[in-house]
């Protein structure tokens, strides 16, 4: 159940409940795609950088370790140790991204695998009964996601595919939580936007969608290449027929920028990988801006990344080491660098809810536009 405390224009203050906990919204959900984040960083650290929400791939975990072996391990909380909430995506997104590997029906999608090129077919029953096993607090409906740019017509076709296949998600899911064999009985769905850059199909479908009455409601197909104020149009013209009273999430997004502009324009929840991505190969968010620990300007700095950061790794480690360690080739490096983005993602997150307590997310989103984007 999502609680709206509070509003400062379209930017929305509130709270996710779950049967895992409450999420303090808007929240930035980080990317674990196979149960772990990337850079050798566990569910303990997730807790120390501040983290609300894990989100994990159905499509990986399906892969690999396979979501029935995850099942008889007692579900991925388990298997994780995180005892947070968790997301679980469709796998939409990564199925549709084998264009080459697949071909689609109204049953569902046939495609190969990426690890060993079995053939596997995945529609609405399967993805929710994979999610199911999975026992993750959050499923998303298994949609199609269609490449940008796309033809209007087949765009429209999608999104009417999409609409039934989430009619499908909403009772396949209602029937496998009402088994007493399934790991978590109260299992939360979410609807999936689509439209391509139509605004006209989005606002359809939105409105299609929106009647129902899901637990939360996503918007998808965005962040895959088109110019960013084309995002920020689409998000402009569905928001009015979100409703209101159920929380709204931007899959895949992104910089801080973008997130400083989605929840101006009313969106409470994201995720990305960039954070992660971006540190393991040296690229730093700090409080004044973006820098490339790889520069040879930081090769005897001894400063932390961000003097202004409270993380674990600037209360201990310089540049310099930190840089030594990338150079080296050492995994403490990646770990590091990783637990340094996480902690800044999400202490963004925290400063732009208390602005939003505070009445003054307008203030703090300009000055802070001025610095996030800055490259040092």
């Amino acid at each position: 159940m999502y609680s709206l405390l509070k509003t400062e224009n379209n930017a929305r203050r509130g709270e996710l409940h779950t049967n895992r906990g409450v999420v303090q919204t808007p929240a930035f959900m980080n990317v674990a795609t196979a149960g772990a984040i990337k850079g050798g960083v566990s569910a303990a650290d997730l807790k120390n950088v501040g983290c609300q929400i894990m989100l994990s791939n159905t499509y990986h975990l399906h892969i690999r370790p396979g979501d029935e072996t995850v099942k008889k391990c007692g579900g991925l909380h388990r298997l994780t140790t995180w005892d947070g909430p968790i997301l679980t995506d469709s796998g939409g997104f990564q199925v549709f991204s084998l264009a080459s590997l697949r071909s689609i029906t109204e049953e569902g999608v046939t495609f190969q695998s990426h690890v060993d090129g079995r053939r596997i077919f995945m529609g609405p029953e399967e993805s929710m009964r994979i999610q199911s096993n999975l026992g993750s607090t959050i499923a998303m409906a298994f949609d199609e996601c269609v490449e940008n740019p796309a033809e209007y017509s087949y765009a429209k076709e999608s999104c009417k595919r999409t609409t039934r296949w989430l009619e499908r998600c909403k009772k396949e899911m209602a029937r496998l939580n009402s088994l007493k064999t399934t790991i978590n009985r109260e299992q939360m769905l979410f609807g999936i936007n689509q439209g391509c850059t139509y605004n006209d199909l989005r606002i359809e479908h939105m409105k299609e969608i929106a009647d129902l009455g899901l637990d939360g409601y996503a918007i998808g197909g965005l962040a895959v290449g088109e110019p960013t104020e084309v995002m920020y149009d689409v998000i402009e013209h569905v928001e009015p027929f979100m409703p209101n009273d159920k929380i709204r999430y931007l899959m895949g997004v992104g910089t801080p920028l973008n997130i400083l502009n989605a929840v101006e324009r009313g969106v409470d929840l994201f995720d990305c990988v960039m954070p992660s991505r971006n540190a393991r190969h040296g690229h730093l968010f700090t409080s004044k801006g973006i820098i490339n620990i790889n520069n040879n300007k930081y090769e005897t700095d001894m400063s932390p990344i961000d003097d202004e950061c409270d993380c674990p790794v600037c209360r201990r480690y310089s540049r310099a080491y930190i840089r030594h360690l990338l150079k080296a080739g050492e995994m403490l490096a990646a770990r590091l660098l990783v637990l340094h983005n996480l902690w800044f993602y999400n202490n963004l997150m925290a400063d732009i809810r208390k602005a939003l307590d505070e009445d003054r997310f307008s203030e703090f989103k300009k000055e802070k536009e001025q610095i996030l984007g800055k490259r040092i």
